[in-house]
């Protein structure tokens, strides 16, 4: 059964625009549009504890990278599905080994080792149900992590021993994230720093 995507909604009314099509537009445009199955969808805006959280985990787990084989990504580069065709925008992903993308092109990257999103009201539904369903088809996709941006709580899911997907919460702000890939361990505090969820003493 294929999945219907419900969020973020559709950019433009055209009935069906193919992968090419998409990628020519994508090139030219200022502003960032995921596709699926002929729909191009428009990436909003992120506000201010989205963002914050977001530079806080990158600024965390690029310094931990420092040269080493696994490297991190920003929301600027794109991911593409092969198996289901999505191309998407993740917040942070990380890639370990050498990078691939689709048809060379340094575009579309195929392999992400771990994919972070932060959950917003608009898009947490998305995130944690379509998206990760369609997300699980990466062969090499070992870790899925969901951050709400609203409050202090993290849902890590794994791949565990008996090779299927598992899900470990972290809601306090005295928990420490682990990111098994990238053998990282992060204090919730150095998370959720510079928000208003962290009281600064």
């Amino acid at each position: 059964m294929e999945t219907e995507l419900k969020e973020p909604a559709v950019a433009y009314q055209k009935q069906y625009i193919t992968e090419e099509e998409y990628l020519a537009m994508e090139e030219k445009s200022l502003e960032k549009h995921g596709y699926y199955q002929g729909e191009i969808f428009l990436m909003s805006g992120t506000k201010v504890p989205h963002n914050t959280i977001s530079i806080n985990l990158i600024r965390d787990v690029a310094t931990h990278l420092k040269g080493k084989s696994c490297k991190p990504f920003h929301s600027g580069q794109r991911v593409y599905i092969e198996k289901n065709g999505l191309f998407t925008y993740p917040d942070i992903f990380i890639v370990c080994g050498k990078t691939e993308t689709r048809k060379n092109d340094d575009w579309n990257i195929l392999n992400p080792a771990v994919i972070i999103e932060m959950l917003s009201p608009s898009t947490k539904n998305y995130d944690r149900g379509d998206k990760f369903k369609l997300y699980r088809d990466l062969p090499t996709l070992k870790e899925y992590l969901l951050v709400d941006s609203e409050s202090i709580s993290v849902e890590a899911f794994f791949i565990n021993k008996n090779n299927r997907w598992e899900l470990k919460e972290y809601k306090n702000a005295t928990d420490v994230l682990r990111i098994e890939t990238i053998q990282l361990s992060i204090p919730l505090t150095d998370v959720y720093e510079r928000t208003e969820l962290i009281i600064i003493q």
